[in-house]
């Protein structure tokens, strides 16, 4: 696979290193130079490319997963067959797997497991909500993030719900596979589920729930022999998650969950009490008839034959760590368990003889003591209890944040409270201690005037208060607001600034826009543009005014773009046009005013009316005056003196 470095795929695709290798396929980091981003290409090996019905099956099925989109699903952004080569194109993930992360951790504490966890099933949901179940859900298939989300990988060999779903080969691997795929029976998304609850045991328990010398023995216990329960290996596990992983594991898979939302939901009720009890017993759960970076197998029915002496050989283990393994057609593995159960009734007789035995010769008797219970106190008081002076010593293990004890007060303790204790040696029993942080809180932020939605995800991704799980919501009623508009956020309940806690409610009051007031439109048709713009003052209205030509007096309203007796909000514009008069036409006229010792008084008649009454001297000359008037015939009289001298009809036009 070294020789594809540096090459490029499909005219797009760079390839630049290898990153992993598993068992059907190699993985390389490489560029997308149409989208100018990093991508991570998973191509299938040689040998299996070679066969012509799995690499369609690869091809249809790794389509369907490419329709898959959840945030705990690794992305597929293309698949491609071309040649001899099929391969698929993903996001490439910043982050380790999660078997990786249980080898440098060790065993997770349990509200870690059940973060993981509840993402995975999460995944798997969406995946089986669209038809596709997974087949090969292990640690190695499951990357963590650096900020704790958890993706689901590897859907190499999903297969349709609804499609082929061959029944005479076994495939998975084996630690993880279901009983079902051990015996290549027909496969469903309960499958997927016994798988996660496995994944959940080893979380919890650090050890894998089954171990043999071979695959096949391994797989052979997957619906033959029953588990270690998760309590029995540590104690302080909660018993109700210890409830569900049985659940998920049950050899029957009509008893397991039905679906990953089933399981989701138990998870969940876990979460906000896990004090809760689901009372599933484990006798039910057990069906009446009945580590290390593994890669995925498939394990045909030929791994193991029948002789005709009714004996069974095992098949030699090839170079490529490839297993196989047939589906016993005897009931040989019902008289091994057999023998399991009378050499294990004779170690636990021999194991009682010896210890009657050595009872025999002990003389001294060690003192017993009850654990009391100090969850509820501070370490200060739990101290001063007489059942802890002298006896007990407080442990402070770790701190957490908490809803229920406040700051400073112990939130759990091992030994649980009335375990009863020996004290051989002397010295104080320790009492490891979990001691609350308090309630997280954090500062409410300010989203005045963001749209609602928008406010909604601020507050989700705000540090400091995404941990908080806020329960957000809006105000049943919207309001009205002048200045913020209809959708955006007028104020919440706690105010920004205020301290919120875990769990706490925010309530987001949304505007509806400002509040709309109506106004009954008047007449102002002949009356004065005063007069107009008074009443749309008095309305709320604004008054635009246009003059025209008119024969209407000057000043009079003609038309109002809004008719008599509309309602319009308030603020609407009301257009009116006003008269500016009749156009008046001007006459010229000239004429000699009579020569006179004294001074002449001239009178200028317009149709009897004075246009001009003005004295002059009696050698004044030529008067020249416009007359305006609108259009047609008018009367001109000209009086100097008192004495009439010029009377005409004018035509203006």
């Amino acid at each position: 696979m070294e020789r594809y470095i540096g090459k490029m795929l499909d005219n797009r695709y760079e390839i630049l290193e290898v990153i992993g290798t598993g068992g059907m396929a190699v993985v390389f980091k490489a560029k997308c130079h149409r989208l100018n981003r990093m991508v991570a290409i998973k191509m299938l090996k040689k040998d299996l490319s070679e066969d012509a019905e799995f690499r369609r099956r690869f091809h249809d099925e790794s389509q369907a997963v490419a329709m898959l989109s959840h945030p705990n699903i690794m992305a597929v952004y293309d698949v491609s067959r071309r040649g001899d080569m099929d391969y698929i194109v993903m996001e490439l993930i910043d982050g380790i797997t999660l078997k990786q992360y249980m080898e440098r951790r060790g065993r997770l504490n349990w509200p870690e497991s059940l973060h993981f966890i509840s993402q995975i099933m999460k995944g798997l949901s969406h995946a089986h909500s669209r038809g596709i179940v997974h087949r090969d859900i292990k640690p190695q298939n499951i990357m963590v993030l650096r900020d704790g989300t958890v993706k689901v990988t590897d859907f190499g060999i999903a297969f349709l719900s609804n499609g082929s779903n061959p029944s005479n080969e076994a495939i998975g691997s084996v630690h993880y596979i279901s009983p079902e795929q051990a015996k290549g029976d027909y496969t469903d998304n309960r499958s997927d589920i016994y798988s996660a609850g496995v994944v959940l045991y080893e979380m919890l328990t650090s050890r894998l729930p089954f171990e043999g010398s071979d695959p096949v023995s391994v797989a052979i216990q997957h619906f033959s022999a029953v588990p270690l329960s998760p309590r029995e290996i540590d104690p302080e596990i909660p018993e109700a998650l210890e409830q569900i992983c049985m659940k998920a594991m049950a050899p029957d898979r009509n008893k397991r969950y039905s679906t990953a939302d089933e399981m989701l939901a138990d998870l969940e009720a876990f979460r906000k009490d896990p004090n809760i009890n689901f009372e599933y017993s484990a006798e039910e759960l057990r069906r009446e008839t009945g580590g290390g970076d593994e890669p995925t197998q498939y394990i045909p029915n030929t791994g193991v034959t029948r002789t005709k002496q009714n004996h069974y050989t095992p098949p030699v283990e090839d170079d490529d760590d490839d297993e196989y393994y047939d589906k016993p057609r005897s009931n040989w593995w019902k008289i091994l368990i057999l023998i399991l159960i009378v050499a294990g009734v004779g170690y636990f007789g021999v194991l009682k003889m010896y210890n009657s035995i050595m009872d025999s010769f002990q003389h001294e008797e060690i003192p017993e003591y009850q654990v009391p219970s100090v969850v509820g106190m501070t370490i200060e008081e739990a101290e001063e209890l007489e059942t802890v002076k002298g006896i007990f010593e407080l442990v402070e293990e770790s701190h957490e944040h908490s809803l229920e004890y406040p700051e400073g007060q112990i939130i759990r303790q091992s030994p649980e409270a009335e375990r009863v204790r020996k004290n051989a040696g002397g010295e104080l029993i320790p009492i490891n201690v979990t001691v609350s942080l308090g309630s997280r809180s954090g500062e409410m932020v300010t989203v005045v005037g963001d749209e609602a939605r928008s406010a909604r995800l601020r507050i989700q991704q705000t540090q400091g208060l995404s941990e908080l799980h806020l329960n957000i919501v809006e105000a049943p009623e919207q309001e009205f607001h002048d200045e913020i508009e209809a959708g955006c956020v007028i104020r919440t309940e706690p105010a920004a600034g205020t301290l919120l806690k875990e769990g706490d409610t925010v309530t987001l009051y949304v505007s509806k826009g400002p509040k709309i007031i109506y106004s009954t439109m008047v007449s102002c048709l002949g009356e004065t543009v005063e007069w107009a713009q008074d009443q749309m003052n008095s309305l709320n209205l604004v008054a635009e005014f246009t003059k025209v030509e008119s024969s209407e007096p000057e000043g009079t309203v003609l038309t109002q773009s809004i008719d008599t007796g509309e309602e319009v909000p308030e603020g609407t514009t009301v257009t009116f046009t006003y008269s500016d008069g009749e156009k008046l036409l001007e006459y010229p006229i000239t004429f000699d005013v009579p020569y006179s010792e004294e001074p002449v008084l001239l009178q200028l008649f317009l149709d009897g009316q004075v246009i001009a009454d003005q004295e002059v001297p009696g050698d004044y000359g030529t008067f020249s005056h416009t007359l305006r008037a609108k259009a047609g015939s008018h009367r001109l009289q000209i009086y100097a003196a008192n004495k009439l001298f010029w009377d005409e009809e004018i035509l203006f036009q």
